[in-house]
């Protein structure tokens, strides 16, 4: 059954593809052609854990449990779910859920897919982070399924809700190679596969048979457009319905613009610069003035932190480079959140203070610094690290700025190859355990933590926090365990947050859009406007 549902499948490739170059408001209504502005680095839905990624992931597969707009858990492939102990939660899944290529959905599948995550090999961001927790997995008939965790774990839903659930008889096996051309890219999710072009686009077909609303277009064209300049283009000129990541700099003449609209939100995307904690004898792109390489890091004193912290003017680069897109922060997440930290505010920049704590640091004279940072990932991104490379400079850390593809840019950080780096994080479950867990939580694989944490930081004191939060079940508790993990992370200047992004898409009048917190662009969230009265 599956060998012929998967060659009608690719059959219908060629008529689809018809479609794929003709201008969006020529095509039937039928079909929806949505523009993003980060590359699709995978469709192995374990194999990077990235906002793009999680877009088509959600689109393709489906978890046991979803997130709303504003960041709400809800249920997806798990219709419920409990805790029965301390050590134990059960979910009870959603009969009748099918994968594209017929195969019903069970808790074989889940406890498949568990343990599947940990295994997939050379990924830049893993997400055993959110399986690591589990120590067995318990089918107790096919609708029901427990996991097992060490003592209490209140985050397990959460956790699995980014976690894309697979059909144990498809992919038993199967590689991130055999995703990326099609072969397996078979999921439960509203969308099923058609083509993907990396770097370029991925066509999509309404799945008929799936078990939630269905989606209000039939075929969808998601092309990746990193140039800002193209993308806006091709949404004015109706090549494309819809863009996200609307350029700071058009947004005021885009709510002037007839032939578009704008949908906003939000964000809970923090923009943080991360420092080099894995070179003790020296970093790669730090030298004295004189250029000859030092043989201490001098990015491992606090001190030193806190006087590039300090010396970075946040205001300054909300209002001139994101023109206001954007909310200064010296956290991870915006106030309302999980785990927000009342009264932890940016530090005033005061540049005579920075130089005394980097003379106080043995560098009186300053040192050589290079701040590298994606170029197509992040909304102004290049832009950022030109700003945070002058006001370094100021002090005394004469800064040079490299801007790289994000492709490039992420293979090298996680080789921890970079002295300085401007990078992203985007939350959505809207609490606090995940940056934490991800960015600065010391790298332990055998845990999962640390998985984004590039500059290898590492603070057992905060680390101590954060694994008594993940064990707490009393919310009100867990919370203030939060809230000071994240305040001893952010005193010893762990990493720099310097702003949370705002998400705004652009689209043609005649769609609506529902805006999410996270910034996920996906093709069930759009839908024809309903007719004027």
């Amino acid at each position: 059954m599956k060998q012929t549902l998967q060659a009608a499948l690719l059959a219908a490739v060629s008529a689809f593809g018809l479609t794929a170059f003709v201008p969006a408001q020529a095509q039937n209504v039928q079909s929806v052609t949505i523009a993003v502005g980060a590359q699709v680095t995978s469709l192995d839905p374990h194999y990077h854990a990235l906002s793009p990624n999680y877009a088509v992931a959600e689109m393709l597969f489906g978890a046991l449990a979803g997130f709303d707009a504003h960041g709400r858990i809800q249920p997806g492939l798990a219709e419920s779910w409990r805790p029965v102990s301390e050590s134990v939660w059960e979910f009870k899944l959603r009969p009748n859920v099918r994968f594209h290529n017929g195969n019903a959905f069970t808790a074989e599948d889940v406890a498949f897919t568990v343990a599947r995550v940990p295994t997939v090999p050379n990924s830049p961001s893993s997400y055993a982070l959110y399986t690591r927790a589990i120590k067995s997995v318990e089918v107790v008939d096919p609708m029901t399924v427990r996991f097992h965790t060490e003592g209490p774990y209140p985050n397990l839903p959460n956790d699995l809700a980014q976690v894309s659930m697979l059909d144990r008889e498809t992919h038993d096996g199967a590689a991130t190679e055999d995703f990326n051309s099609g072969k397996v890219a078979i999921g439960a999710g509203p969308y099923r596969f058609v083509s993907f072009r990396s770097g370029d686009r991925l066509e999509l077909a309404r799945n008929e048979e799936y078990w939630g609303p269905k989606p209000a277009f039939e075929r969808v064209s998601y092309r990746i457009m990193t140039n800002n300049a193209a993308r806006m283009a091709a949404v004015l000129s109706g090549d494309v319905d819809m863009i996200d990541q609307v350029p700071t700099t058009d947004i005021a003449r885009l709510r002037r613009e007839e032939r578009v609209r704008l949908s906003e939100a939000d964000g809970l995307r923090v923009i943080f610069l991360g420092l080099d904690n894995s070179h003790p004898e020296g970093s790669p792109f730090i030298t004295d003035n004189d250029g000859k390489p030092l043989t201490v890091n001098p990015l491992h004193d606090v001190r030193v932190r806190r006087a590039l912290n300090m010396s970075i003017d946040r205001n300054a680069i909300v209002e001139r480079v994101m023109e206001g897109s954007a909310i200064p922060t010296a956290q991870f997440l915006p106030p309302g959140t999980f785990g927000y930290v009342p009264g932890l505010e940016p530090v005033r920049p005061d540049l005579n203070a920075a130089r005394k704590l980097l003379a106080d640091a043995g560098y009186p004279n300053g040192f050589r610094m290079t701040l590298h940072g994606p170029n197509d990932r992040y909304i102004n991104d290049a832009r950022i690290i030109q700003a945070v490379g002058q006001m370094w400079t100021r002090i005394g850390v004469r800064t040079a700025v490299e801007g790289q593809p994000w492709t490039t840019f992420v293979a090298r950080a996680g080789r921890q190859e970079f002295s300085a780096f401007l990078a992203g994080w985007g939350t959505a479950s809207g609490e606090a355990s995940s940056p934490l867990r991800s960015l600065t939580a010391t790298y332990t694989r055998d845990r999962g933590w640390g998985g984004s944490n590039r500059g290898r930081y590492s603070n057992p004191a905060a680390d101590a926090k954060l694994e008594a939060a993940l064990r707490e079940l009393d919310d009100a508790k867990r919370e203030v365990l939060l809230q000071e993990a994240t305040r001893i992370t952010m005193e010893d200047v762990g990493i720099m947050p310097i702003h949370i992004q705002k998400n705004v898409w652009a689209l043609r009048p005649g769609l609506a859009h529902e805006a999410r917190a996270d910034e996920l662009t996906r093709a069930q969230d759009v839908r024809p406007a309903p007719a004027a009265r």
